[in-house]
């Protein structure tokens, strides 16, 4: 090779070098950007968790005093009630019982947001937790004139669950039930053994829910009726804490002909 080629070869090989360094500080770069974005973003979650939870605890301690007023009214120790009055302070006790709930939604919801959301798994007998859940649920079915029924499995193994957030599920999924069942109607809930662990199905006979309707489920501020009581949170802190389990929840349902969640657990971590 003469001497023009062997500087065409260093040439190239010096505009490689320069072209590879050149590309390697872009990257560098975008990869500290991107860094820094990433870390904007975790401190703007941070404060409006910050901020939602403050709110919340806000609203949840005026709230918890009125109701504690108002349920000691309505045991009647300051004073006899007129039915007028009585059925006046369950309005504001129902009423008030579901803006506390709403905060403890939004407070659970600000958590998983800024990712301080987690299970603390220990080995739990589905059965018992959601037969705690079901006889927590009777009083307000009652209420409503509604029947709940539970069939669960006689012997059944303990899977690697959270009991507090399962409870907390299970709740959810029963409350929303028990919303859209009609006065008189009634609720079925089955526990069942599968290859992969614990199913779960919650059946209500209420109308059911068209396919526009069931798009619209696990969507914040969403819920199955436009004009329903509930904000939808329920629903999505349901799935969050299924998945976080590693499990799955579905949805069957069709207008008019009552709606079943079904909640899948893994029988392993």
């Amino acid at each position: 090779m003469d001497a023009a080629g062997w500087w065409s070869l260093l040439a190239l090989v010096v505009g490689g070098v320069v072209g590879a360094s050149l590309v390697a500080r872009h990257m560098r770069r975008a990869s500290a950007a991107r860094i820094t974005e990433l870390r904007q973003l975790e401190q703007l979650v941070q404060r409006r968790a910050d901020q939602v939870t403050a709110l919340s605890h806000e609203l949840r301690t005026p709230l918890s005093m009125i109701k504690g007023s108002v349920e000691l009214l309505l045991e009647g120790g300051p004073g006899t009630l007129t039915p007028m009055q009585q059925r006046f302070l369950h309005v504001i006790d129902h009423q008030s019982a579901q803006v506390i709930g709403l905060c403890e939604s939004l407070l659970i919801q600000a958590k998983i947001e800024a990712g301080l959301f987690t299970p603390r798994p220990e080995k739990v007998d589905v059965s018992v937790v959601v037969r705690d859940v079901v006889t927590a649920m009777r009083p307000l079915c009652a209420q409503r004139q509604q029947r709940i029924s539970l069939d669960v499995p006689q012997v059944m193994p303990r899977i690697p669950a959270d009991p507090m957030l399962l409870t907390q599920a299970l709740t959810n999924l029963l409350s929303n039930a028990s919303r859209f069942t009609t006065t008189g109607g009634s609720i079925d809930v089955r526990v069942a053994l599968i290859d992969t662990g614990v199913a779960l199905y919650v059946t209500d006979d209420g109308a059911g829910m068209t396919r526009a309707e069931r798009h619209r489920l696990f969507h914040r501020f969403a819920t199955g009726r436009p004009l329903a009581d509930g904000t939808g949170l329920g629903l999505v802190i349901t799935k969050t804490i299924v998945e976080l389990h590693g499990g799955e929840i579905m949805v069957h349902t069709a207008s008019t002909r009552g709606t079943t969640f079904l909640l899948t657990l893994p029988g392993r971590s």
